[in-house]
């Protein structure tokens, strides 16, 4: 599948799943035996941990369909970008799509952050500092901070992997989930 045809299904998922007409059930026995096989995603999404989000789900697929990555506020480290990389290399995945999300709990602990200047407990640290920058940049933009600043990491993440050399063969964009109505909206 191209790169463009696969967008197309994904985007047709969502709106299908955004009108709760789904046709992929998550249990697909009649496939188990063609994925025994093997995998052939069409798509990689590197979305976040956000129990809200799942992407089979939100793109309407089916078991198989999807190469998943998913780490809160889809913060990139080296078993992410390695597990992209295994998709467009191993797999011939064509297109890979970064996915942000409005309401998304890593961006509002990182505004926190900003605000108070407080320290940020363990391991959280990492994904504040990932997500600081996006945050830093859209903080004087007139309207809500939060979701500029989901916006702005995720099309940092994605040209992040697009200037990786190892990712040249797929397309990669991004775009961001709208809790309230279900749909999936590119980003510019």
């Amino acid at each position: 599948m191209a790169a463009g045809a696969a967008l197309d299904e994904l985007l047709a998922g969502n709106r299908r799943y955004a009108a709760g007409r789904p046709r992929h059930p998550h249990e697909e026995r009649a496939r188990r035996h063609v994925l025994a096989a093997g995998q052939h995603p069409f798509a990689v999404v590197v979305g976040c941990v956000d129990s809200r989000v799942p992407p089979e789900l939100v793109f309407d697929q089916g078991i198989g369909d999807l190469l998943c990555t998913r780490t809160a506020g889809q913060v990139l480290d080296e078993a992410v970008l390695g597990s992209i990389q295994y998709g467009v290399e191993e797999l011939g995945v064509p297109l890979v799509l970064v996915l942000g999300h409005e309401r998304c709990g890593a961006v509002a602990a990182t505004l926190e952050h900003l605000r108070t200047g407080a320290p940020v407990p363990g391991h959280l640290g990492l994904l504040v500092d990932e997500i600081a920058p996006a945050a830093l940049r859209t903080r004087a933009v007139p309207g809500d901070w939060a979701d500029h600043t989901v916006r702005a990491h995720a099309a940092w993440v994605r040209d992040a992997i697009r200037a990786d050399p190892a990712f040249t063969p797929a397309h990669v964009t991004a775009a961001r989930f709208d809790l309230d109505t279900g749909l999936v909206a590119l980003l510019p």
